[in-house]
């Protein structure tokens, strides 16, 4: 119940949404005053969302920091979160989201022998497709490209950050000797994983933040700051929804 009433609300998390609901109040409404002000509120809305340097910014208060390779120290798996990817019914194959940063940073960190091995937690947090399997796929995609079967552990049942970490646990128990882990993850995500990790009982954790939208140098461009940018209505669907999630985590005492 609690991943359907999650995919329910990530609808209403959405800017979009609220200012959809803005404009068809501000159309039927027939008191002038509530047509008036939810007009204006949905112009506003779409200016403030659409806006990339206030986004960045928010998205800056957020966000972990990122590390370079030369100061990442040696571990013995690299536990990448699944949500990379969709699959393509149609061509029958995975297709990368913005979050395969993930699964190429990890990569680059196994193959400067900084990690030892790659564990790909997470099944499918699609509510009605299942045919997205993303752990099974993504290990039979790199044993193709040659990267050997032992050194790709998974985890296939998780549908949520809060389960990734609770059944990744369950399968490292089988795995004794890799007592140091690296969590490989977006970095807007990186708070909300880190607590779950935490709470679930790894110890000795480490991180490496991925797919950032901000860095430490601020270098805005003119057109950032006065030309609206649609696609930032999605990056604010993904910050409020860690938001959002953080707390509802932290309510249910997942964190």
């Amino acid at each position: 119940m609690f991943f359907i009433l999650s995919k329910f609300f990530s609808f209403l998390v959405q800017p979009y949404s609220w200012i959809i609901i803005l404009i068809l109040v501000a159309y039927f409404t027939k008191r002038q005053i509530l047509k008036k002000w939810t007009f204006r509120l949905a112009i506003f809305g779409m200016l403030f969302f659409t806006n990339s340097v206030i986004f960045l910014e928010f998205a800056r208060m957020w966000e972990s920091k990122g590390i370079k390779y030369s100061e990442i120290e040696n571990y013995d798996v690299a536990i990448v979160l699944g949500g990379m990817a969709e699959y393509d019914n149609n061509l029958e194959r995975l297709s990368l989201r913005r979050g395969g940063d993930r699964l190429w940073q990890a990569l680059h960190l196994y193959g400067e022998k900084r990690v030892k091995k790659i564990m790909i937690v997470g099944a499918n947090g699609n509510l009605l497709d299942e045919s997205l399997q993303e752990a099974a796929q993504f290990k039979a995609a790199l044993i193709q490209m040659g990267i050997p079967a032992s050194d790709i552990i998974t985890e296939e049942k998780s549908k949520n950050t809060y389960e990734n970490a609770v059944e990744a646990k369950k399968v490292l128990e089988d795995y004794p000797s890799l007592k140091k882990v690296l969590l490989v993850t977006s970095a807007t995500h990186m708070k909300r994983s880190i607590a779950c990790f935490e709470k679930a009982g790894f110890e000795n954790i480490g991180y490496f933040s991925t797919d950032h939208f901000t860095g430490e140098i601020r270098g805005y461009k003119l057109d950032q700051y006065f030309i609206p940018n649609a696609s930032n209505f999605t990056d604010w669907g993904v910050l409020i929804h860690e938001w959002i999630g953080y707390t509802t985590y932290w309510v249910k005492g997942y964190i």
